[in-house]
């Protein structure tokens, strides 16, 4: 079931947590909703449950205008970051508990809830009680009890949130695995860009209140619309300086802009990703910066290092992976040179990848 969400607003008190907000997700879809705190990522989906109503704007699902409907009356399931599991119940019970209320049959309820148990990786456990379960374990007792009444989509509000690194890991995967095996539309709420890039078919980053961009993770990563996208994903380089007559001078970078030939400067920002630089023993380009090495991480399967330029008062973030990390041998305190292979400017209402 598709859903399209037209022109929502929301206001609470002098705040404006949506601001005329267009977009639609299509039947099956994996929707990502990305954003930092405040962005209004949680209060649409909460409007696309029922949960909150919008000040004006509609929702509809498939052809139909569900916007006056109550939370209930929606058909939705919905997973809340810390569980919301009814203590006194069993696991069986909890994933039970929808089916119930709607006076199911028992031998269906009793189908329907073993063959949740089995697709969420818990059989044998629906004797349990939620403290007798990891955190993993009640997330996925949670989904199930979502999907328990075949809801016509599925809403997530940081699921993996409160959960440690290593179960949100493996729960990411296992989500997406479900997600492919059930077609079932759904729409998650994160700020973790890495989570969204990896579960999800479609990205909107939100930020106070509007959308910044829609795409594939591979699009929005590759070609970010604005400089807030730019920098909410991931760690950044950030350069300040203007544009003038076909080129950009940002910090110590001078490249070709195409798109502005005029004599009249304009200030500009550029932004280099940390693998979008390369370090070198002598200078090949005259883009190349020379700088001093002050710090090398090498934990990971990428090479964190710092390089400080003192001429221009700045220090670059370089990841290297780990065989040109082990070709250079590099020492802190050696002069090295860093050259950017792709440099991202903005100014306004106009940006261009080199």
């Amino acid at each position: 079931m598709s859903i399209s969400i037209q022109h929502v607003t929301k206001v609470f008190g002098s705040y404006t947590a949506l601001n005329d907000i267009t977009l639609d997700v299509p039947a099956g879809c994996l929707l990502a909703l990305l954003g930092p705190s405040g962005s209004g990522k949680t209060t649409l989906l909460r409007i696309i449950a029922g949960l909150e109503h919008a000040d004006s704007g509609a929702i509809h699902f498939e052809d139909e205008d569900v916007t006056q409907q109550a939370a209930r009356e929606r058909g939705v399931g919905f997973v809340f970051q810390h569980y919301a599991l009814f203590r006194h119940m069993t696991v069986f019970e909890n994933v039970a508990f929808g089916m119930r209320v709607r006076k199911m049959p028992k031998a269906e309820t009793r189908d329907r809830v073993m063959e949740l148990l089995k697709l969420v990786r818990l059989e044998g456990l629906g004797g349990r009680f939620p403290s007798e379960l990891s955190g993993g374990q009640r997330q996925r007792v949670a989904l199930a009890r979502a999907l328990a009444v075949r809801p016509k989509m599925l809403l997530l509000d940081e699921p993996f949130g409160a959960l440690d690194a290593k179960v949100r890991q493996e729960l990411r995967t296992w989500l997406r695995k479900l997600h492919e095996e059930m077609h079932v539309t759904t729409v998650f709420v994160t700020h973790d860009q890495e989570e969204a890039f990896e579960v999800a078919d479609r990205v909107v980053v939100m930020r106070q209140g509007n959308i910044e961009q829609v795409g594939t993770p591979q699009h929005v990563f590759d070609h970010p619309a604005t400089p807030f996208v730019m920098d909410f994903l991931g760690n950044v380089n950030v350069f300040h300086g203007r544009v003038q007559s076909g080129r950009a001078d940002v910090g110590p970078f001078s490249v070709e802009y195409k798109d502005y030939q005029h004599d009249e400067p304009r200030k500009a920002t550029a932004y280099v990703r940390p693998h979008e630089l390369e370090i070198e023993r002598t200078k090949t380009a005259a883009t190349a910066l020379q700088g001093r090495v002050v710090q090398i991480n090498p934990g990971g399967a990428v090479v964190k290092v710092r390089v400080a330029s003192d001429e221009f008062g700045i220090e670059l973030s370089v990841d290297l992976i780990r065989d040109r990390a082990h070709q250079l041998n590099l020492v802190v305190g050696e002069s090295v040179y860093v050259r950017p292979r792709s440099v991202r400017v903005f100014m306004p209402e106009i940006d261009y990848a080199i």
